[in-house]
């Protein structure tokens, strides 16, 4: 759910103290609720006006068994009064639902942290399923960090007890009473909330009553117990400082929907979209759904081929094509992508990778598509990549999707992951009259008497004209056999699929790429850690320490993969030492490697997580030769401002 939230400007926030950060990490079974309870926390957050970054992290199977350990959700987010750029490294605050979450989750609590538990789901068989030989709620295993054991289960039970619920529905409003003791915690309000659950049990008040109830009494409870005599006390975190504006919470499929619908807007478009469901892309066609008035069509299609090969044919009568998926899905795309290349429609095709290969790890994070996007077709068939950064960087990258597609008459391949397309950050609704348009002109005029109209003749760009079918006049031939310069008729010739391979690959190395940026130090120096997609949080944040302690490091974050910036090459080489961390096995190191010849050198991670910015700082410490441990902060939670490292 987004809202606008009020934030306050640098001066406000002046008079605030110290930026701090405080992760948070709810955990449960599968079937407890956590991403809901971790979505309405951010959302209360969002209000509050602090910076935020969310970690949504789920299981792959839709009910894993009861109280198993691979059957454990978790969301965590990470707030403050300072700028937010990752979910967190290790969360302060831990609420274990039951056993299960507890082993998968406590070892990443940081020293000293917060355990609030569910003792009354450690029972003997729960215990087992997570292989516990003994409580660890009881035998001191867990003396390094703070624990708060409360029966939640029963206290939850009493709450609800008058609404007449049957036990296994009184307890789906535990999650609730936990929100409602992190609410308190945290000092935040619980009105938003109610008004929320009443908009959602709209049909059946008796279940809205008993989930307020349910948060109401988690809440009481902060409220009444002595807790600050075991240390724990209520919390207050000052609004983050931001330009004046008006803000909303953003997911990155969200983001991406509203700057597709945006571009088709901005190009003058109709928008098509063609879509098959498939985690974690599938959020696009459901977002997209709901924006019929801009002059969208969603279709869900029976299976990957049609859903690309629909978006293709409406690119092909004079709308903006959109098709989605995932790795898997991708593969099976390839064929009518490769007909999108050869015919020189403009198509949009957004990667939300995954875990792979094949099913691999559909609810997990990872960035090993990048090859499958820059060389995955048959025959010499480029594509223009881009990558979005962040959930609020989707939206201007998915413009950028639509303006090469119109603009270069090319399909576009957009990269994004299962990280971004489901976490959450504030994004300042942008004035759309700072945009400029880009309007498609379709092609309408006939040749004079004697001339035929050439479907393949070029511009400037390279670019072949885009007519409507059916256009009087300008009837033309389309398909995927080799196509003869100018006139599109079928041509099996040597010479002319040399010239019309090289055509196509000149058109995508001569789209107009912005010159590489450096987004933290300068051209030049000692090492330069080079990254994409959505490890900017994590680089960023690192390379921000790093030089915060005086240490020669830049940041130079890539956006257009293909084609790259002209000035990249170059820029490169003023380096000593190149690093580019990847969630693959080294895939952009290697196409550094093959353009530019540099020694780029990898750090890599396929674990299904994203980076902690304490795996990137260590690296960092060995290429620059500095002790970690006691050059570089132990974690994100003091942390110098941009301004002060990069002024």
């Amino acid at each position: 759910m987004a809202t606008a939230v009020h934030r306050l400007t640098p001066e406000e926030a002046s008079a605030h103290p110290a930026p701090e950060a405080i992760v948070v990490r709810f955990a449960g079974d599968s079937g407890d609720g956590m991403q809901l309870t971790g979505g309405q926390f951010t959302l209360s957050t969002a209000l509050a006006g602090n910076d935020l970054a969310t970690f949504p992290d789920f299981p792959a199977e839709i009910r894993a068994p009861q109280g198993t350990l691979f059957g454990v959700s978790a969301f965590q987010i990470n707030f403050g009064s300072a700028q937010i750029d990752t979910a967190g490294d290790q969360p302060d605050v831990l609420v274990a639902m039951n056993p299960a979450a507890l082993k998968t989750n406590v070892d990443a609590l940081k020293p000293g942290g917060l355990i609030i538990a569910d003792e009354g789901e450690f029972g003997q068989r729960n215990l087992d399923k997570a292989k516990y030989a003994a409580n660890p709620l009881e035998d001191g295993s867990l003396a390094k960090w703070q624990l708060l054991k409360l029966n939640i289960s029963q206290l939850t039970l009493d709450a609800v007890k008058p609404f007449g619920l049957g036990n296994k529905e009184a307890l789906r409003c535990k999650n609730m009473w936990t929100l409602g003791l992190a609410l308190w915690m945290f000092d935040r309000d619980r009105q938003p909330l109610v008004d929320w659950l009443k908009a959602k049990f709209a049909k059946a008040p008796e279940l809205a009553e008993a989930n307020i109830a349910a948060l109401n009494a988690g809440h009481a409870y902060g409220e009444t117990a002595e807790l600050g005599a075991m240390g724990i006390s209520q919390r207050q975190v000052a609004a983050a400082p931001a330009e004046p504006g008006l803000y909303r919470t953003v997911t990155g499929a969200e983001s991406i929907s509203l700057g597709l619908v945006a571009g088709a807007q901005l190009a003058s478009l109709p928008m098509f979209f063609g879509g098959y469901p498939i985690t974690p892309a599938s959020a696009i066609l459901h977002t997209l759904s709901r924006y019929k008035e801009y002059g969208v069509t969603t279709f869900q299609a029976e299976d990957e081929i049609a859903a690309v090969a629909s978006a293709l044919g409406s690119a092909y009568a004079g709308s903006l094509g959109v098709t989605c998926s995932s790795g898997p899905g991708i593969a099976l795309k390839t064929e009518a992508i490769g007909l999108a290349i050869m015919t020189e429609l403009p198509l949009v095709i957004v990667n939300a990778q995954r875990g792979g290969p094949s099913t691999g790890l559909p609810t997990k994070t990872e960035q090993s598509d990048l090859y499958q996007a820059v060389y995955g077709r048959n025959g010499d068939s480029p594509v223009p990549v881009i990558a979005a950064r962040s959930a609020a960087d989707c939206f201007d990258v998915a413009i950028e999707a639509v303006r090469i597609a119109t603009q270069y008459m090319t399909p576009v391949m957009l990269l994004t992951d299962g990280y971004l397309q489901n976490a959450a950050e504030p994004w300042k609704v942008p004035d759309m009259s700072a945009y400029a348009p880009f309007p498609v002109a379709f092609h309408t005029e006939v040749p004079p008497e004697g001339k035929k109209f050439q479907p393949y003749g070029r511009d400037d760009k390279l670019k072949r004209p885009w007519v409507k079918p059916g256009t009087p006049g300008l009837l033309h031939r389309i398909g995927g056999i080799e196509k003869a310069q100018g006139s599109g008729n079928i041509d099996y010739s040597p010479a002319n699929h040399q010239a019309m391979t090289d055509i196509r690959r000149d058109k995508v190395l001569g789209i107009d790429v912005p010159d590489q940026a450096v987004e933290q130090g300068q051209a030049g120096g000692k090492l330069v850690v080079v990254g994409w997609g959505s490890t900017y949080g994590p680089i960023a944040q690192a390379v921000r320490r790093a030089r915060g302690k005086g240490h020669d490091v830049s940041h130079v974050h890539i956006r257009h993969i293909w084609p790259l910036p002209k000035n990249l090459g170059e820029l490169l080489k003023s380096y000593e030492h190149i690093l580019v961390p990847e969630m693959n096995t080294g895939q952009l190191k290697t196409l550094l490697r093959d353009q530019y010849l540099v020694d780029a050198r990898s750090l890599t991670k396929v674990s299904g997580q994203p980076f902690r910015i304490a795996e990137i700082e260590k690296a960092i410490a060995q290429h620059i030769g500095v002790d970690f441990d006691q050059e570089l902060p132990p974690d994100d939670r003091q942390l110098p401002s941009p301004e002060a490292v990069n002024p």
